[in-house]
């Protein structure tokens, strides 16, 4: 754990276990750390990254005009498989959402992986496997993708192998743009006010 740290601090990347895949993790606000990032995983740059924080302060400290159930679902489902995406404010840098006007936000229940978070975030922390290849769910594998290039924290038994639902709540209405763990069933019955794109209000 002192050289993940170190590896961290110093602006490089790291493979942890989220609950649903690997992650390859560096320091958000670190540009060399995002490039570092990109470049392990040959990821196009105009392909935006999440940002990865511990608490609700940190989302709403990158983000701006956030729907007002916002800490009600904070509270439901995170940590855990569900990806927010908000309107991004001034705070996340360009290198991170590529320019766009919107940001998603993870908060992984890991506790290793959480407990860095805490201490080096925001954190970025796409798939830990190569562009266009499926997320990495075994540590060796990964490890051999990368040629050692890496070191991480293993934990396969943790993972769960699927996907986190991505909920797109930067607009007046709820949309889901990927369907993970977490259904629309599950966020309606947390959320009865949550309303989708098509329904009627």
């Amino acid at each position: 754990m002192d050289r993940i740290e170190r590896i961290l601090e110093a602006g490089g990347a790291v493979v942890l276990p989220t609950e649903t895949v690997y992650g390859l993790f560096g320091r958000a606000l670190d540009k060399r750390a995002v490039q570092r990032v990109y470049d392990l995983k040959n990821r196009p740059l105009d392909k935006a990254m999440n940002l990865n924080v511990a608490s609700l302060e940190d989302m709403l400290a990158f983000s701006k005009h956030q729907p007002a159930y916002l800490a009600h679902l904070f509270q439901a489902f995170l940590p855990g498989p569900l990806t927010i995406i908000l309107q991004a404010n001034e705070q996340v840098p360009h290198w991170v959402n590529s320019g766009m006007k919107t940001v998603g936000f993870r908060v992984p229940s890991h506790p290793v992986t959480l407990n860095l978070i805490q201490t080096f975030g925001p954190l970025i922390g796409p798939s830990a496997n190569l562009s266009g290849r499926t997320s990495g769910v075994l540590f060796d594998q990964i490890m051999q993708d990368f040629h050692g290039e890496v070191i991480g924290v293993k934990d396969d038994e943790f993972l769960t192998g699927q996907d986190s639902t991505i909920l797109d709540l930067s607009g007046a209405e709820a949309r889901i743009l990927r369907q993970g763990a977490i259904t629309r069933e599950n966020l309606l019955a947390q959320l009865p006010e949550l309303k989708f794109k098509g329904e009627n209000a």
